[in-house]
């Protein structure tokens, strides 16, 4: 059938502000969609709160509504513009709740719009955990025994009939919210009364625990046809027991019988042909028992759900593109392969490759968290990586976490001591991976490990190939000795030079050198859906060790790569995945062709048709460079990746590789504490008294001339990681002693912090000539919250003529002392009246995207043209729009951390953010913030 073309404005639902459990997949999968109603003719408008994200950005949608997502917000939508149908399967759990309440609310029906890629039916019978375990018994399928409870006493009578260990699902939730196992009684009470309360129906499903089992999950395509198609089955490396967003996941299914495959995709069908009448995605996990190989239903989702974007990046089939053409009538026989673009879309994929996801935890942002991973998801952001085979997957996913591993083992930080091995394997947490790999180094068996772990056999006898590996390895004694096959095989199975230098105790250029001399070098190949069956036509690639490369450079055109921020984390989220895609849009206005490096599956940079060459790899030193000799590029942007880009300018500017923008030189002049401070002395602005210090000594030394309180940080950081407000002595000694521990080759800068001052930020474009001044913001906090947990207004609201003019006159002095090519992004103090500079960014910031959709000037693509040098400032008509007041507003995720209380200081520990637009200080949301503005300060 057709498309409808009764459908000719479509609404679609975002997700809001990131928060853990619901991150920017879901923004991914929105911008997806949009694009595939636009390229229909649709007119699509949009609803999110969120800022940062490209989703909200005038290139995504026709009509951009930055609003709380509320049914109040939906009928201003719905009063303004005339909307024949509600898209809300692309905003996760957020939009699927809000449609629901709209609909109950008859807001739908009194505004003639329809809902299309789900129905409510649908949801209501996979939300509603007792209807959806009935519905699963009728249709023929296993559903772990369990009893729903809607209170406390239900709850008790629940546990006695079942037994421990048990789980707790609350209805209605993402991410595992409020869910959990409980192993014995004495853990039960205060975890059922968690789930109660974070259901919002307060409703829980109490059920028999299968710890132990194996776990898939299945990505589904349904058209109104009841044609269905497996887009993607992926494998959980951890067991039951861990949620699947904080598990290592592999696809394809490494460890899944033929039968049982079979098996599992009939019941897949079966179930998602049973939830009554929609066209779109579906996803759906189960449970197998690893010596019968039952399976039981865990739950479906009948939505594009956090696992799509992966699978969509792992396979090159994008599942919200066509879930989206298929809400609006098409069937799947009638659309194209968006890769291939000869073939049918009407097809499984087939891979020739090996994909690993791996999660990015950040629990060192909250002391006192419990760090053992359960029901309730805890990671902040994820990596994938694309290999031929399982360890090369592995080892490529580690080396993209950027947490100073080089990869799965084989460097500094091996653990040595069994005991306390055995002890993390026992309880998994975040670096279990790691620890499995030290127990299979240190002799423990593997049996014991599987005992301890429940990990399928075939995973622990991959790892133990790398320690047989390494044992080989050790016999050498320089890499000149390394037989060229094996130094092959080492490579192919994922090593990085650094892993083998550390193993070898050489240098790391002597391994890369002897490595090129025996021309060992990656190729390239296609993520092309169909194993090479048919010619592709999309530019998506991963390295190996291959004979063939197939990424051929073209020789017409002038090349610009672009490095991605790698996993999100906090401190460095969404925003600069818009940065990155608006410089990629710039790049190819400006007739060069745009080359994006990243491994971050969630994003838009990472989409397989937006830049004209994407590089699906780990922003690593090692894999880069063999990027950037394959290619040559003009020169590389670094600007638009964070804080992960910039720290790779030191090694291209060593290598003679262009920086495109900012030099070098200039950037590690403001990045480097001491000597930026240095600077501002020799411009005579003024700036906190300070110090720099190499040892506990020099660092007590300096706190006592500057005078406490003090702010000890570090250098080449963001989020202000390990940055802290201490207050004698003692207090600096150990916080300079732990930034010595993580970061040894760092300074430490101790300057007087300001207290109760005001703080204040800018974010400009400077060209050489000219400045712009992009926005004024002032912050709501006071100084020592961290500018990503402070709520800053745009424009200024109490600082003074005299002090908002000094702060253009030292941001324009800093951009020419610093010769910026590009974006700034400077920070202040404000204190009876005096303005003090405390840092300054040479880079896209956190803040850059908002002050775009606030002032609806697209800054970003401005700053790219600026940096290539194609453009000056006065080539662009400038109209920045402001309305009232735009607020910035941090959302946090301590819910999912209960033993952490909410201490707000210069380290950040905000997950996203959203924005809220107020007409004037009057406004009850302002007047609440202000009152508050103090509260959560701490050190």
């Amino acid at each position: 059938m057709p498309k409808d073309n009764s459908i000719k404005s479509v609404l679609i639902i975002g997700s809001g502000p990131i928060i853990i459990g619901q991150a920017c997949e879901f923004d991914y999968s929105g911008s997806q969609a949009s694009r595939s109603l636009r390229e229909e003719g649709i007119e699509v408008t949009l609803i999110n709160s969120n800022p940062a994200t490209i989703m909200t950005d005038p290139v995504t949608a026709d009509n951009v509504y930055l609003l709380p997502l509320t049914v109040d917000s939906i009928v201003q939508i719905l009063e303004e513009r005339k909307i024949d149908a509600v898209l809300p399967t692309m905003g996760g759990q957020t939009a699927l709740n809000l449609a629901i309440e709209a609909d109950k609310l008859g807001v739908w029906e009194k505004y003639e719009v329809r809902m299309i890629g789900v129905d409510i039916a649908a949801i209501e019978l996979t939300e509603n955990r007792e209807a959806f375990r009935l519905h699963m018994i009728d249709i023929g399928l296993d559903v772990a025994p369990s009893f729903i409870a809607n209170s406390f006493l239900e709850g008790k009578e629940a546990a006695q009939k079942i037994g421990f260990p048990l789980v707790i699902r609350p209805s209605y939730t993402l991410g595992g919210t409020g869910g959990g196992f409980v192993h014995k009684d004495e853990e039960f009470d205060a975890a059922l009364r968690r789930g109660l309360n974070a259901s919002p129906t307060h409703e829980v499903l109490v059920e028999k625990a299968v710890l132990g089992w194996k776990e898939f999950e299945l990505e589904l395509l349904r058209d109104k046809n009841d044609s269905v198609v497996i887009i993607c089955t992926v494998e959980n490396f951890d067991p039951m027991g861990i949620h699947t967003g904080d598990s290592i996941t592999v696809a394809p299914a490494m460890t899944l019988s033929d039968t049982a495959y079979q098996d599992m995709r009939d019941q897949a069908i079966l179930a998602m042909r049973s939830l009554g009448n929609f066209s779109g995605g579906c996803n759906i996990q189960f449970a197998q028992d690893p010596v019968t190989e039952k399976l039981i239903v865990i739950e479906i989702n009948p939505r594009v759900s956090r696992s799509s974007a992966l699978a969509s990046k792992a396979t090159g089939y994008p599942i919200a593109k066509i879930a989206a053409k298929l809400a609006i009538g098409y069937n799947l026989d009638e659309l194209k392969n968006q890769i291939t673009k000869t073939t049918s879309a009407f097809f499984e994929p087939t891979l020739d490759y090996v994909i690993v996801k791996m999660p990015r935890w950040n629990f060192d942002k909250f002391p006192g968290a419990d760090n053992s991973l359960g029901l309730q998801m805890k990671s902040v952001g994820e990596v994938m990586a694309i290999g031929r085979n399982f360890l090369e997957a592995l080892q490529k996913a580690c080396q993209s976490l950027e947490n100073g591993r080089k990869g799965l083992g084989g460097d500094i930080k091996e653990w040595v001591r069994v005991e306390d091995v055995l002890g993390r394997l026992e309880v998994a947490s975040d670096d279990r991976i790691f620890r499995i790999k030290d127990a299979i180094r240190l002799g423990v068996p593997l049996q014991t490990i599987q005992k301890l772990t429940h990990i399928d056999p075939w995973f622990l006898k991959q790892i133990k190939r790398l320690v047989k590996y390494e044992k080989q390895l050790i016999r050498y004694n320089v890499p000149d000795d390394l037989p060229p096959d094996f130094f092959r095989e080492l490579k192919e199975v994922g090593y990085s030079d650094a892993q083998i230098a550390w193993t070898m105790r050489v240098n790391e250029e002597d391994v890369t050198k002897m490595r090129k001399k025996l021309n060992i070098r990656r190729t390239y190949k296609m993520v092309d859906t169909c194993a090479a069956e048919f010619e592709a036509k999309t530019p998506y690639f991963y390295s190996t060790f291959d004979s063939e490369n197939e990424s051929i450079p073209t020789t017409d055109k002038k090349k610009v790569i672009v490095l991605g921020s790698g996993p999100n984390r906090i401190g460095q989220g969404i925003e600069f995945d818009y940065c990155c895609v608006h410089g990629l849009l710039a790049i190819k206005e400006a007739g060069y062709e745009a080359i994006m490096v990243n491994c971050n599956p969630e994003t838009v940079s990472t989409d397989f048709d937006m830049a004209d060459k994407l590089y699906f790899e780990p922003v690593f030193w090692e894999h880069l460079e063999e990027i950037i000799e394959l290619e040559k590029p003009e020169g590389v942007i670094v600007q638009l990746g964070g804080q992960t880009a910039l720290k790779l300018a030191e090694t291209l500017h060593k290598k003679g590789i262009k920086i495109i923008g900012t030099s070098f030189a200039n950037m590690d002049l403001a990045e480097d504490r001491g000597a930026f401070s240095d600077l501002l002395k020799e411009l005579d602005i003024p700036y906190p008294d300070y110090g720099v210090a190499e040892d506990v000594d020099e660092a007590i030394r300096i706190a006592n001339k500057v005078g406490y309180p003090v702010l000890v940080r570090p250098s080449y950081v963001l989020g202000g990681q390990s940055m802290r407000i201490v207050i004698n002595d003692q207090e600096v000694e150990r916080q300079v002693l732990s930034i010595f521990k993580h970061m040894p080759e760092n300074k430490v800068l101790i300057d007087h912090f300001l207290d109760r001052a005001k703080e204040a930020e800018i974010d400009a474009i400077f060209d050489g000539e000219d400045i712009h001044i992009m926005g004024i913001m002032e912050h709501i906090e006071p100084a020592g919250i961290h500018s990503g947990d402070s709520s800053a207004v745009l424009p200024t609201y109490s600082l003074s003529v005299d002090a908002v003019a000094t702060m253009v006159e030292h941001a324009e002095k800093l951009a020419r002392a610093l010769d910026i090519r590009g974006l700034i992004n400077i920070q202040f103090a404000i204190k009876d009246n005096k303005v003090y500079v405390i840092e300054a960014n040479p880079r896209a910031s956190r803040t850059t995207p908002f002050i775009a959709k606030a002032y609806k000037v697209p800054y970003l693509k401005y700053a790219t043209l600026v940096m290539l040098g194609t453009h000056k400032l006065k080539d662009f008509d400038i109209k920045p729009q402001p309305s009232g007041y735009a607020i910035k507003v941090p959302v946090f995720s301590f819910e999912k951390f209960p033993n952490v209380d909410k201490q707000l200081g210069p380290e950040m520990k905000s997950t996203g953010e959203e924005i809220r637009y107020i007409r004037d200080l009057s406004d009850p949301f302002f007047r609440e913030l202000d009152r508050n503005r103090s509260v959560y300060l701490t050190r």
